[in-house]
């Protein structure tokens, strides 16, 4: 905002920018040929506050000829901008399950393409990961002398799952087994041992219900379960079977539900196809050649981009965004495509904020507890009944407020999924055909003709398609 100088030179105002590191003199007057002596400006920027950063050569073209600088002000002071630091991150230090995955080598020196070895095995008291310290930014000073703090730093924060633990420094964190790395829900980080089938799950096999890492080198044949709290590899396809995975799911060939059973993981899920299948992924579904009349739910993305790319019948639904090659068919049948966030989400957040509301009141009649207890406590008052009755209000402390640190950490990741809905898109890079509904958050579009190459996104209320570039 502008300030009238108030050393008598009422024709030039000063002005500060929002960020306070720029400040700029501009001439009020229509007087020709007034000029000011250097003292005069200084005086004036002294009033307003104006010490740092001040640009002398510039001052000096104002006071000669301030008439110039009626419309457009003079730049008369340049702050120091702060330098952003560097957030904290972690550090694997192996090869990732999903990295550049590699034909297993025989020991003839030919290469078995069907083995494809994406196991990410450790031994015992290995290394898994490491956590890089946050770097401080450096503070800037504005052009008033202010020091200007730097944007703040976050810490990484380790996020254990099983088998595994940090140093005393928390520096570093160490496989208890040996086994295989594995991610499951919210990124927590497992070492899962490894049960493997060589063959179908069939009747041979039964059903498996594993704590770690399953994988089939064959198929899982209708009515079959299989479960693991890692991650499942099939080599072959699943066919009207169950399963399930805390971590990812990937099958080599495709799935053929028969409107029976399902395929579900908590972090992502790939395969060749999808056929008449029940299929849904915490974060990403790719799939290589198709979607066929099959219900799909992902929390990210679905990704369906082959040499077919094809997307028809059913419903796919994304948090994010949907990416397919072809939509529909010639005969119009029934596709709906919706991106943005899911039913689901909206039920747990909801849920989780009646959590949180009993777990904070529940809070304040145990720290009003304590705070009867604990003075008692310290005079040595308390009787065996009323210690361990203290005792019980601590533990129970402890337990509320670790609990309200998951939901609170929960509901942000939640709250930005939902602000996040302007950026959720469905980009078809061939055909959609007529016939296909496409829904955005709470909005719906029909398609009723044929385009290609189109993005559809939701602005301004709507959902507006636009070529793709």
């Amino acid at each position: 905002m502008a300030n009238e100088n108030q050393s008598g030179i009422h024709a030039v105002a000063v002005t500060i920018s929002e960020d306070r590191l720029k400040a700029f003199i501009s001439y009020l007057s229509s007087e020709n040929g007034e000029t000011f002596t250097l003292d005069q400006l200084q005086n004036v920027l002294m009033v307003h506050g104006v010490k740092y950063g001040v640009l002398e050569q510039e001052l000096i073209k104002f006071a000669a000829n301030p008439r110039q600088y009626t419309i457009q002000p003079l730049l008369i002071a340049q702050g120091k901008a702060p330098q952003p630091g560097k957030d904290g991150y972690i550090n694997f230090l192996y090869q990732p399950d999903h990295e550049s995955p590699k034909p297993q080598v025989l020991d003839n020196g030919k290469v078995d393409f069907r083995e494809i070895n994406r196991i990410s095995n450790v031994k015992k008291g290995q290394v898994i990961a490491e956590r890089i310290p946050a770097q401080e930014g450096q503070p800037g000073i504005s052009v008033t002398g202010d020091p200007l703090p730097p944007p703040k730093v976050r810490e990484a924060i380790w996020k254990l799952g099983k088998n595994v633990v940090l140093d005393d420094e928390k520096l570093r964190m160490y496989a208890v087994i040996d086994g295989m790395v594995t991610f499951t829900d919210r990124d927590k980080v497992n070492v899962f041992p490894v049960f493997e089938v060589n063959g179908d799950v069939d009747y041979r096999t039964g059903n498996i219900d594993f704590v770690g890492n399953v994988v089939v080198r064959g198929n899982v044949m209708s009515g079959f379960v299989v479960k693991a709290e890692g991650d499942i590899r099939i080599t072959g396809s699943v066919e009207g079977a169950e399963v399930t995975a805390s971590g990812s799911i990937d099958i080599m060939e495709g799935i053929v539900g028969r409107g029976k059973g399902f395929v579900k993981a908590g972090r992502s899920i790939k395969c060749s196809f999808i056929l008449d299948g029940n299929v849904e992924a915490g974060e990403n579904v790719t799939v290589g050649q198709s979607i066929m009349h099959s219900n799909v739910r992902a929390g990210k993305s679905v990704i369906c981009t082959g040499a077919k790319g094809l997307i028809v019948g059913g419903v796919v639904q994304a948090g994010e965004s949907i990416v397919a090659r072809t939509v529909g068919n010639m005969t119009h049948t029934p596709t709906a495509l919706e991106a943005g966030v899911l039913p689901n989400e909206r039920n747990e957040l909801a849920e989780l904020n009646k959590q949180l509301k009993a777990i904070q009141e529940n809070l304040t009649k145990t720290e009003s507890a304590l705070k009867i207890l604990e003075p008692l406590a310290k005079a040595n008052q308390l009787t065996p009944e009323k210690k361990e009755m203290l005792d019980k209000f601590r533990l129970t402390q402890q337990q509320l407020e670790s609990r309200q640190s998951e939901i609170v950490e929960r509901i942000e990741e939640l709250e930005q999924v939902f602000e996040n809905v302007e950026q959720a898109r469905v980009e078809v890079r061939g055909t959609i055909f007529g016939g296909s509904r496409i829904v955005i958050g709470r909005f719906t579009r029909f398609v009723k003709d044929t385009v290609n190459q189109v993005v559809f996104r939701f602005e301004n209320g709507e959902i507006i398609m636009q070529p793709k570039l």
